[in-house]
């Protein structure tokens, strides 16, 4: 372990920082400088306090753990004699990297990349994907039961998907080839030529995509999907007109913090701005805010709202039922996402979903990527009048 001051220290930690980047943690310029600081109050001669100091910086998660386990490994153990080349003793983790970063990484840690793929079990993640298609596997995986590595797959290709919003017809219209004959722009052509009618000319309502209105639960028995919806909630705000609200015992728009462009900044900020993650559920107070506060500002245009929840509510069934029913007089589309849909077995007999049923347009399932995939079938093949079930 290095012996010289913190200060002499930074050019490494920022490349240790662009490490963790690069394998999906967040290392931005404030971790940098917290863990400069971190760094004056420990021993650095001691290898204890000084992986220990920069793990208490760089690793807010749970998950993050292995990950920083094995860059830290990877970056600082110092090289042993006996060990063959590129070998680092320790390193039995999984790195998530990919396959142009695990290159460069090896050529600069002067690593051979075949033995820190093999010794070093760094897992070489695909850099781009054509679609869900490419991994016919992951699309059928339940996020509960997904590994860190395949979370940041699914994270890459809900980064990549197409998501497209159907079109709805707007009072505007544009000059088009078909269409109503557009009498003044004729007319004004006409006196141009004399008075003569020599050309019909034609417009048609202009078309602008659905807005799109996410509400989702963030509570304690949603805790296991919640980070993957957030990612999907997330790449859908980057192209479209979204907005975002999660709740548990109470409702919070969380719409501007969706839309940074850096996703684990954004996460981290939903994470201090939400303050009632894995609480209780309340449902019908949740909704019922919603619809006081919120339905005339974000449900114009033929808005499509979609509910994600698993329906276990420790509210009044009677709200729910009545708050339901005014959102779906205004909406254009109601549609229920249930990540355990897809649970063996399961039946929607709790009495949040129960209630919440029988004013629901869609009840579809959430638990993994066919699931979205489905769902963004449907949101770009809405037609221009909502299908209201009977």
């Amino acid at each position: 372990m290095p012996e010289q001051s913190s200060v002499d220290l930074l050019p490494r930690l920022g490349a240790f920082a662009r490490l963790l980047h690069d394998a999906g943690m967040e290392a931005g310029p404030r971790r940098l400088t917290d863990a400069t600081r971190a760094l004056n109050h420990v021993a650095l001669a001691s290898p204890v306090d000084f992986r220990n100091a920069l793990r208490s910086v760089f690793v807010s998660r749970k998950e993050d753990i292995d990950t920083f386990e094995a860059a830290f490994d990877i970056f600082w153990a110092p090289p042993d004699p006996r060990a063959s080349a590129g070998q680092v003793p320790g390193r039995s983790r999984a790195l998530p990297l990919s396959p142009e970063r695990a290159k460069a990484w090896s050529n600069a840690l002067g690593l051979n990349q075949s033995q820190m793929n093999r010794e070093q079990d760094v897992t070489v993640v695909p850099e781009s994907s054509s679609g869900y298609s490419a991994e016919e596997l992951l699309r059928h995986k339940d996020f509960e039961q997904m590994t860190w590595q395949e979370t940041q797959q699914v994270r890459r290709l809900l980064e990549q998907a197409p998501w497209r919003m159907a079109e709805r017809k707007t009072r505007r219209l544009r000059p088009a080839r078909s269409g109503r004959i557009d009498l003044r722009r004729t007319a004004r052509h006409a006196i141009r030529s004399s008075g003569e009618l020599m050309q019909l000319f034609r417009r048609r309502p202009r078309l602008r995509r659905r807005p799109l209105v996410l509400i989702c639960d963030v509570s304690g028995s949603m805790e296991k999907y919640s980070r993957l919806l957030m990612i999907f909630a997330h790449a859908i705000a980057r192209r479209e007109d979204l907005e975002a609200f999660v709740f548990s015992t109470r409702l919070t728009r969380v719409t501007r913090l969706l839309r940074q462009r850096d996703l684990d900044r954004s996460l981290d900020s939903l994470s201090k701005g939400v303050h009632d993650f894995s609480g209780g559920t309340r449902i019908g107070d949740a909704l019922a805010d919603f619809n006081r506060h919120w339905a005339r500002r974000v449900l114009g245009h033929g808005a499509v709202v979609i509910i994600v929840s698993d329906g276990w509510d420790r509210g009044d069934p009677s709200q729910l039922t009545a708050e339901l029913i005014h959102l779906r007089r205004t909406a254009h589309r109601l549609i229920w996402l249930n990540p355990l849909i897809g649970s063996k077995g399961y039946q929607p007999l709790t009495r949040g979903m129960a209630a919440a049923l029988p004013h629901c347009d869609d009840f579809l399932a959430a638990n993994n990527l066919q699931a979205l995939d489905d769902l963004g079938k449907l949101l770009a093949g809405l037609g221009t009048r909502a299908a209201r079930s009977s």
